[in-house]
């Protein structure tokens, strides 16, 4: 799926080793101010490598608006936003380029569309999240105009119950746990 939404909608483009991703959104509004250190921020969130659970694939997840965004404010075209690939290695997918992996997308995205990217997995790798991201934090301004805040974190893994709810806590935590104590 590369279409989500129905009034903000987004789409994202772009495969882990190709030359860049990104996303283009329509819905929002003329004049919602952007804060870019912001949207920075919520894409350093998700960067891979930060630590021993995710990836360790360096990359800095920059984004780029290109369009839809004047001196800062949203002209309530198209916003599209751009994230250059950086660190990927190709080559190191070459001993499977043959063989589907089991659990991966591999078999489904080359049994509907007849062709196989085994780089990394094209689009369907993980790295496709980050230009959700971006667009999560346009989201994210938006809903702030209207005094909606979204945040969330790990309340229970293997039956093990937190019993705080640290939101704070969460943005630190490497496996966003709500309870700094568990």
């Amino acid at each position: 799926m590369n279409e989500f939404g129905k009034i903000f909608k987004f789409t994202t483009f772009g495969e882990s080793h190709g030359k860049a991703i990104g996303v283009v959104i329509d819905g929002v509004p003329a004049g919602l101010k952007i804060d870019e250190e912001f949207i920075q921020s919520e894409m350093d969130r998700r960067r891979p490598g930060k630590n021993r659970f995710a990836t360790q694939r360096k990359e800095a997840d920059k984004v780029e608006i290109l369009s839809g965004v004047f001196e800062g404010v949203t002209t309530g075209t198209p916003i599209s936003m751009v994230i250059f690939n950086t660190n990927q290695k190709s080559r190191d997918y070459d001993n499977i380029k043959d063989i589907f992996r089991p659990g991966h997308a591999d078999f489904t995205y080359w049994n509907k569309y007849g062709i196989r990217d085994y780089r990394g997995g094209g689009r369907s790798s993980a790295r496709e999240t980050a230009a959700r991201v971006a667009a999560g934090a346009i989201a994210k301004l938006l809903l702030n105009e209207l005094n909606i805040k979204i945040e969330s974190g790990v309340i229970e893994i293997g039956g093990v119950r937190g019993e705080e709810e640290d939101f704070e806590f969460a943005k630190i935590s490497e496996i966003f746990a709500l309870d700094k104590n568990r």
